[in-house]
């Protein structure tokens, strides 16, 4: 939140009369002058997703949530980088590569021990082998 006060003590400002001063509270972009021109940009724009990425992001979302609730092992660290660099990916490009997904997959079926015990690993699992194709 921005917030400019321009004037004199007392909230007058010079020429303005009985008006008082300048106030601007809550602004994006601001330009004073002649031939400015501002841009302001709000966070990163929205990438559109396909419906098979989208349901394939939550699922990621909510088994990396999942793993933080059991014992940490080599496996269940690699399987967290894995679905980490998976949510970017999607975020950022608005699908996960094929080569994503085949890491991805590795990574789970290394931790299958683990994930044998979390109902949000079958839905990244049958996600991720709906997108390779089997």
């Amino acid at each position: 939140m921005t917030t400019v006060e321009l004037g004199e003590p007392g909230g007058r400002t010079p020429g303005a009369g009985a008006h008082g001063g300048i106030h601007i509270g809550e602004a994006g972009a601001v330009a004073i002058g002649d031939h400015n021109q501002v841009t302001n940009h709000q966070g990163a724009p929205e990438t559109r997703r396909a419906p098979d990425q989208e349901e394939l992001l939550q699922a990621v979302r909510r088994l990396r949530d999942d793993l933080t609730r059991l014992v940490t092992t080599d496996e269940t660290e690699e399987l967290v980088r894995q679905l980490s660099e998976t949510e970017d990916e999607i975020q950022t490009t608005g699908r996960a590569s094929e080569g994503r997904l085949t890491g991805l997959r590795t990574a789970m079926q290394d931790a299958a021990t683990a994930l044998g015990l979390l109902a949000s690993g079958a839905a990244v699992g049958q996600a991720v082998s709906a997108l390779l194709g089997g």
